[in-house]
């Protein structure tokens, strides 16, 4: 696996680069729940890329890619059976749109985190993603500047160690 370094101090280094990367607002924790802001720590597999092909040209990328539709979600409900899971919306139980109105998911690597296998409120949606002008904290995930995404994609990276 080609692994990115995610350090506290907010970097993430790979293959001689290092990018100014965000985190969760509760930081890094090892023990991460459903609701904490945290970002988990270990070995985050990067399972897939989607993409808002309406905004932008299709990612290059070493794990499978595919386009966003207006209707999809993730369910972050840890009392559904959907939980941690992609899903079609409209749906019952709470979720995140992926299709958002600005460019935060124009392209979105979802991160593995609790998936195999899924367990209750251990956390949900733990994606790497655009990240707000400021690098603000996220609510889990890690966010970057979309040329460094970009950059990071396209060099081979196929995961981070948080």
């Amino acid at each position: 696996m080609n692994l990115a370094r995610l350090t506290p101090d907010g970097r993430l280094q790979f293959r001689g680069q290092t990018f100014r990367a965000a985190f969760g607002r509760g930081g890094l924790r090892a023990d991460k729940q459903e609701g904490d802001g945290a970002t988990p720590t270990g070995t985050l597999p990067l399972r897939r890329i989607l993409y808002r092909a309406d905004r932008r040209p299709r990612p290059h990328a070493a794990v499978p890619i595919a386009p966003l539709a207006p209707t999809d979600g993730w369910c972050d409900d840890p009392t559904h059976a959907d939980y941690n899971k992609p899903i079609t919306l409209p749906h019952p139980a709470h979720h995140e749109e992926l299709w958002r109105r600005d460019d935060l998911y124009d392209i979105i690597g979802v991160l593995g985190w609790n998936d195999t296998p899924v367990l209750p409120a251990r956390g949900s949606a733990i994606f790497l993603h655009i990240a707000r002008p400021d690098h603000a904290p996220t609510e889990g995930c890690i966010a970057l500047a979309l040329p460094d995404l970009q950059r990071l994609l396209a060099a081979g990276c196929t995961g981070i160690e948080a």
